[in-house]
């Protein structure tokens, strides 16, 4: 349709992210680095919070670059996280990284888990009962190929769905 000069076509304005200052840029990437480049094993515990979203993704890609669909050795890259993560923890990470989540996760935990170790836990000292509350949200795994993944507590709606190879534990 005939649209006047007031309506844009094109870009328009610049798309900021926040990649810059993601937790895998400013943390995991710089941790992780002797790991990518070397194979050499790496661990380290990090704070995290709900508003950091695809906590592993561009990790894990640096990590499939380097390495290859076969990842890294298992538990190379071992991260201990402590908090709430935000939706897509974990998402598309290949063998060779293992995260423990000492908290609880948003929607689509492991989205796409491409080898990875996913586990998670309620914090030491918590107040309540991980079999009778949800510990991480809604679509966990959703299009998950490989890997291992361990949930101490209740899964949201729709965990699973489209597996194609993930082995998982729930305990609820």
């Amino acid at each position: 349709p005939d649209l006047g000069e007031e309506v844009g076509r094109y870009q328009t304005v610049e798309q900021d992210h926040g990649i810059a200052q993601s937790l895998d840029m400013t943390t995991l990437l710089p941790l992780a680095r002797l790991a990518i480049e070397h194979g050499t094993k790496v661990e380290a515990t990090v704070q995290i919070r709900n508003v950091n979203r695809v906590v592993g993704t561009i990790t894990g890609s640096e990590v499939t670059k380097k390495w290859g669909a076969e990842g890294l050795p298992e538990d190379t890259i071992r991260i201990t996280f402590q908090g709430s993560a935000g939706q897509s923890f974990g998402a598309f990470i290949p063998r060779g990284m293992s995260f423990r989540l000492e908290g609880d996760a948003n929607d689509y935990f492991g989205k796409g888990l491409s080898g990875g170790k996913l586990a998670v836990c309620p914090p030491e000292g918590s107040p309540f009962r991980p079999e009778q509350n949800m510990i991480i949200g809604n679509v966990a795994l959703y299009g998950a190929t490989r890997g291992e993944v361990f949930v101490g507590g209740m899964a949201g709606e729709r965990f699973a769905v489209r597996n194609s190879g993930v082995d998982a534990v729930v305990e609820a």
